[in-house]
């Protein structure tokens, strides 16, 4: 009998390809078999932390009395979903040819939580090792199993995300539920999402305090450039009358070149991405939410393989990758041709060789391409967009740095000074910019014919809304989640409808708004969230005790319950509209739905419910072939179109046999369910709470 190793990876599609790469080749519903290895994968999570109902059948109820709700020791429980694959890992576990397991989950905080928690769970006693790699080519994990740790490396790894996990479920479930009861509203609040709330509403306050002022400045034209005024008069001048006289002396002037200063400025290329960056980049170029391009990375990283590991939080790179540069540029050379050879025939040698630095490297390296070539026909528009914006990053670290030459004029009348700023790219190196022309020069101490003085009306700008883009810029400053996470809290924040994306721009709804005035400000500030990152990353790193971390943050739970117990603050459901509920004769609130917007009875006990518009089918118009809306009559549901007024019964006998296409449609929906069906304590808060409110 063969001993045989079990592998566990996070998703099915990984545990395939290793499946593949390690040579094991008898499939199973639940795991893939070799010679000597069973290689299994999670969904995701596979269990969580256990609700309060688990803890006390008193905790189902939600009232004020029993919070907070504070375990003695937190435990785990199997979620429902993904529970038959929960077992057959047990089962597996349990053969008598299995000597060990090896973590195959994602690299990083919460893939190791996946893990142990599964390992936990079924009471491994074999021995575990890590696999720790940070891209999913054949070569990566090839190597990975040739350098495998012992799982014992990662203890401390494991120990921050049970003290993420256990924090999350005490302040924000506690939270949530507080304000919920309070104020008989879902109200959700954590210890990230709503400081990153706040950050948005501030940015509001500003424009909303902002009042626009018309000034005026004077400048100075010569031979076509502009010089603007450096002191001698009020660089902002509130009365045009004042201006036009200062233009009217100066005007009387002679004008010199006293001073003339020249400097060669070298910008060197920029560093690899990390993902925050390229979450910022790309929404500024292509209006991506944080959350599309990570999953257009995650598939770039998994599926296609042609992307190291996105959910990075570092710019460089190990030293020992200098060697592995050619064969990542050849696999990118369709991109740019002439210059990829130019650059292997020069030894591919990076022009910033700072990037190179073990020091600055975390858990993993910045995100580079892979030495896997890309197959461009199977990637989609979006996934190209996300590649080339990788690639082009990749090869500007081989091209030269970009130089331009700045000369600065002083240029002085008798009572004022101005100064002229010349640009000249002198080499455009890794920009690829045009060479600039160069303009009309001058000498010190050279008189300058025919100067022109000019008023120049302008308007105060009020500050602009926020973006995804400078809202990550802001998370990042103030340390606000990791790289992983702050696309699924902004995605929440707008879910919960505390906060609206409109277009590009953020805003925050007048239910968020409120809600920021209800909860103690330690947590709408970001400074207390802050704190507890870095000591999860001091948790991470061994400095730190996990007990040590959530003994206070049980501490601050107690005290952020009682001020909410204890506030007087009123609150206004802004979800209330006249509209009456034709069962118990209360008002209907409007809320999301994954379906669209519905109207729900604003009375707890009253289960009333529709759509605030027709629900869409797939039913095509005979007469338009538009998609007919689904209306509910006295004799049951039937298809109408909205533009011809056409009525048609709906058709129950007619159940035709489903394709193989449609079941595996289907079957990719139901996994992709099943993978994210573990859902941070607050947002299962938040799910109770809107169907305790829409009951």
């Amino acid at each position: 009998m063969n001993m045989k190793t079990l592998i566990i990876a996070e998703k099915p599609s990984v545990g395939k390809e290793i499946a593949r790469v390690l040579g094991a080749t008898k499939n199973n519903k639940s795991y893939i078999e070799g010679e000597d290895v069973i290689v299994t994968w999670a969904l995701g999570h596979l269990l969580g932390l256990k609700m309060p109902e688990d803890y006390k059948s008193e905790w189902a109820t939600w009232n004020m009395e029993s919070l907070p709700l504070i375990p003695e020791e937190m435990q785990i429980k199997p979620l429902k979903n993904t529970a038959a694959q929960l077992k057959s890992i047990k089962q597996l576990s349990q053969r008598k040819d299995v000597t060990k397991a090896v973590i195959a989950t994602d690299a990083g905080r919460e893939g190791e939580l996946v893990a142990r928690w599964i390992l936990e769970y079924i009471k491994f006693k074999k021995p575990v090792q890590r696999l720790w790699i940070s891209s999913q080519t054949d070569q990566a994990i090839k190597n990975g199993f040739k350098q495998l740790q012992p799982s014992g490396k990662y203890d401390d790894l494991y120990d921050a995300a049970i003290a993420r996990s256990e924090a999350d479920w005490l302040v924000g479930l506690n939270v949530t539920r507080a304000l919920t009861v309070k104020y008989e509203d879902s109200l959700s609040a954590g210890r990230v999402q709503t400081p990153t709330l706040a950050m948005v509403r501030k940015q509001e306050a500003r424009i909303e305090d902002f009042v626009a002022e018309t000034f005026y400045t004077i400048q100075l034209t010569i031979n076509g450039q502009i010089a603007l005024l450096s002191s001698g008069a009020p660089d902002k001048i509130k009365d045009q009358a004042e201006a036009e006289k200062i233009v009217s002396h100066l005007n009387k002037q002679t004008v010199k070149i006293k001073e003339v200063k020249e400097k060669i400025q070298t910008h060197l290329p920029p560093l690899p991405y990390d993902l925050t960056e390229l979450q910022r980049e790309a929404n500024q170029r292509y209006q991506f939410s944080a959350k599309k391009t990570l999953s257009v990375m995650q598939t770039l990283y998994e599926r296609h393989k042609v992307v190291s590991y996105p959910r990075t939080d570092s710019k460089y790179l190990t030293v020992d990758m200098k060697e592995t540069m050619k064969e990542r540029l050849q696999a990118v050379q369709s991109f740019a041709t002439e210059e990829i050879r130019t650059i292997i025939k020069n030894g591919s040698k990076a022009t910033q060789l700072s990037i190179f630095d073990n020091a600055k490297v975390t858990d993993h390296h910045g995100i580079i391409p892979t030495e896997e070539r890309a197959r461009i026909e199977k990637m989609d528009q979006d996934e190209m967009r996300i590649y080339r914006m990788v690639v082009e990053r990749f090869i500007g670290l081989f091209l030269a740095p970009y130089k331009v030459a700045q000369t600065t004029y002083l240029l002085t009348t008798s009572d004022a000074a101005f100064k002229l700023k010349q640009e000249v790219v002198l080499e455009s190196g890794w920009k690829k910019l045009e060479s600039t022309k160069e303009k009309r020069r001058f000498k010190e101490n050279e008189k300058i014919d025919n100067p022109v003085f000019k008023v120049k009306k302008e308007l105060t700008k009020a500050p602009g809304r926020l973006t995804e883009s400078s809202l990550l810029q802001a998370m990042e400053k103030h340390n606000l989640g990791t790289p992983a996470t702050r696309a699924e809290i902004i995605e929440k924040l707008i879910s919960s409808e505390l906060m609206e994306r409109k277009a590009t721009k953020l805003t925050v709804s007048p239910k968020g708004k409120q809600l920021l005035t209800l909860v103690n400000p330690t947590l709408v500030t970001p400074e207390l969230t802050s704190q507890w990152e870095k000591s999860l990353e001091q948790i991470a790193t061994g400095k730190l005790k996990k007990e040590v971390f959530l003994k206070q943050i049980r501490i601050e739970t107690q005290k952020l319950i009682k001020e909410i117990k204890t506030s007087e603050h009123s609150y206004k459901d802004h979800s209330l509209t006249t509209k009456i509920c034709p069962e118990c004769g209360e008002l209907l609130k409007e809320r999301s739905g994954r379906e669209g917007k519905l109207f729900v009875c604003s009375k707890t006990t009253c289960s009333y419910r529709r759509f605030k518009e027709p629900k869409l089918s797939n039913k095509r118009c005979s007469q338009c072939h538009r998609k007919m809306e689904i209306h509910e009559g006295k004799s049951g549901k039937f298809f109408k179109c909205k533009y011809c007024n056409i009525s048609e019964k709906m058709d129950f006998t007619n159940n035709k046999k489903i394709t193989k296409q449609e079941t595996k449609r289907l079957m990719k929906k139901v996994n992709k369910e099943a993978q994210e069906e573990v859902e941070s304590p607050l947002a299962l808060a938040l799910k109770a709470a809107m169907e305790k409110q829409e009951k």
